[in-house]
């Protein structure tokens, strides 16, 4: 016999399913609000379609068949799979549960994006979340290819693309000069600590794409200084770490990473043109997932948590 060939409904397998369960055809119609005659027609349809006596009649009710058994079996594994088909497109439309993909740089990566994440995980954990970290020209291609679903990090003034993208900026965030603790600048015994200082050891500089870098270019120009010669450049802020530690490096790094880091220390110099404006950025016309708006809503929590950490009002258009 061949079960796929259009004939076999749904409602025959559920049927089925309820007449062995009752025992009667009488039962399973009320059970499923059915009519007697409807059920009964419905009945005579499946044993027309499997082509083998599926019940045996009796004066109390209906005994299954060994092959009603066997075929019950099977509706009942069809019945079961459609009714968790339906929890979870209820929990994809909730948001408890499939994806949500975030690019991050390093602005968001270091505090406000994991405090979000938890903060969604705790909520709903069955949702998952996947982070691909990267420079703004790898991530806004991503994003307006439907590879992510938002960006965590830096913001500011509005990108090429920026008719495609929306920006919502969260706090701002001092960018200080790090070192290890025990680096020689920190103990020159004078309290205080120049550019120029710096310039005298290696230096861990943002990669050319981002507006950090940009930024630090134009205070260089600013005071007459070139940029060090003697530099690494990365992104990765696991490997910036690593590098401070073992070395007398500096680098440029969030004022909340240095303030969670025992083990790293901010050198007494003014940037005053360089600092980070933490934000979302998103597809402008793309509609948010029930999972996405769960993100969002976290990560404005945690922003602003952040800004009273940090002393600062929130940056204009953070509304």
């Amino acid at each position: 016999m061949d079960l796929l060939d259009g004939r076999l409904k749904f409602r025959h397998l559920t049927l089925l399913v309820a007449i062995v369960q009752h025992g009667s055809v009488a039962r399973a119609a009320e059970a499923l609000h059915l009519t007697q005659p409807a059920a009964t027609r419905a009945l005579r349809e499946l044993e027309a379609i499997a082509d083998l006596p599926l019940f045996v009649r009796e004066p109390r009710g209906m005994r299954p068949t060994v092959y009603g058994e066997a075929l019950a079996e099977h509706a009942r594994a069809v019945v079961t799979e459609v009714h968790r088909a339906g929890e979870h497109l209820d929990g994809l439309r909730q948001g408890h549960e499939g994806t949500v993909t975030v690019g991050t740089l390093l602005a968001g990566a270091n505090v406000l994006l994991p405090r979000a994440v938890a903060r969604l995980k705790r909520e709903r954990p069955r949702l998952t979340v996947i982070v691909r970290e990267g420079t703004p020209d790898v991530l806004h291609p991503a994003l307006l290819g439907n590879e992510l679903d938002v960006i965590v990090g830096r913001v500011g003034p509005a990108p090429k693309d920026g008719e495609r993208l929306y920006q919502r900026m969260l706090y701002r965030e001092r960018i200080k000069l790090a070192v290890r603790t025990g680096h020689p600048l920190l103990g020159t015994g004078t309290g205080t600590v120049t550019l120029t200082d710096a310039l005298e050891y290696p230096w861990i500089l943002p990669v050319e794409q981002t507006a950090l870098r940009h930024e630090l270019g134009a205070l260089f120009v600013e005071r007459g200084l070139s940029l060090p010669t003697d530099r690494v450049e990365c992104t990765s802020i696991l490997t910036m770490r690593a590098l401070l530690l073992q070395t007398d490096m500096v680098a440029l790094l969030p004022e909340l990473v240095l303030r969670d880091d025992e083990r790293l220390a901010a050198l007494p110099v003014d940037l005053p043109s360089v600092g980070r404006t933490v934000g979302t950025t998103e597809a402008a016309h793309r509609t948010r997932t029930p999972a996405l708006q769960a993100l969002l809503h976290h990560l404005v929590e945690e922003a602003t948590l952040l800004r009273h950490s940090l002393g600062v009002a929130g940056p204009p258009g953070s509304g």
